[in-house]
């Protein structure tokens, strides 16, 4: 299952992309494809185990790092 803070985005303010960049919401930024697959749940990874943004937010009660 993707991690429900990542989202697909086409725009970043004025600036557009021609394909949809990963963007995380807990961090309020735009990650790299290694941590796209990460939050994507690829190769035997797991956004709730191995994300250390994601397993900060949840620890601290999904308020931020």
């Amino acid at each position: 299952m993707t991690c429900p803070q990542l989202v697909y985005r086409e725009r970043d303010g004025d600036q557009s992309f021609d394909t949809a960049r990963a963007f995380c919401t807990i961090v309020d930024e735009f990650v790299q494809p290694m941590r796209a697959d990460i939050c994507n749940d690829r190769y035997a990874l797991d956004h709730e185990r191995d994300c250390e943004i994601y397993c900060a937010y949840t620890e601290s009660g999904g308020e931020g790092e």
